[in-house]
């Protein structure tokens, strides 16, 4: 009697192990995935050079650092295998902002996944209003300065083929706006000749 009891609670309480163990795993990644895109943002608001003094400039070298650097804290999750980064600028489009519209300064991406940006995409150029984000939680920039706007889209990988998620895609985004005078009259500076990661 013991072993068909058994027999008959196993498939249940290995089922139940299993998806267990499959929702602490995607809660983990996504987590992770979402530390990962604040991180992004809060060191691209940090990134320039110059003094106190003077209005701080950025360099594809920065950018490119910043998102070497995202690849290797993701670690094993081999973001830019699975997933997808973009970063934008977000800036007044005049100043004084009389307007209230902003603008893309400049927008850079990493990744082998294919992803269009939720936010970023389809936006009236080069002024649009109510700033970067989903509805009720849209972030702009202040008129002297620029907000760091960050997605991460990022492929899920299951520990077993269950589609419990759906497609199994994780969208996470972060902002952050930059705490220094930053010079935004022109692109990113490139002396070195760092590579550039565009978004085309």
């Amino acid at each position: 009697m013991a072993l068909i009891e058994f027999a008959y609670v196993l498939p249940i309480f290995i089922l139940m192990a299993l998806t267990g163990a499959e929702l602490t795993n995607f809660v983990t990644t996504r987590m992770r995935i979402s530390q990962v895109a604040l991180q992004i943002a809060d060191n691209a608001a940090r990134m320039g050079n110059g003094s106190q003094l003077q209005a701080k400039t950025i360099s594809e070298a920065d950018i490119n650092d910043l998102l070497t650097g995202a690849g290797l804290q993701a670690g094993e999750l081999d973001l830019f295998t699975r997933g997808r980064v973009v970063l934008v600028s977000l800036e007044p489009a005049a100043r004084p902002n009389t307007a209230a519209t902003y603008k893309i300064g400049w927008r850079r991406c990493r990744g082998s996944k294919t992803y269009t940006p939720l936010y970023t995409t389809g936006l009236a150029s080069p002024n649009f209003p109510d700033g970067l984000g989903p509805a009720g939680r849209k972030v702009t920039a202040p008129d002297n300065g620029a907000t760091m706007f960050v997605e991460v889209a990022y492929d899920y990988r299951p520990l077993i083929k269950t589609g419990l998620f759906g497609d199994n895609q994780i969208i996470e985004f972060a902002s952050m706006m930059v705490r220094d005078r930053r010079d935004t009259s022109t692109a990113p500076t490139n002396t070195e000749n760092a590579p550039i990661s565009r978004c085309s």
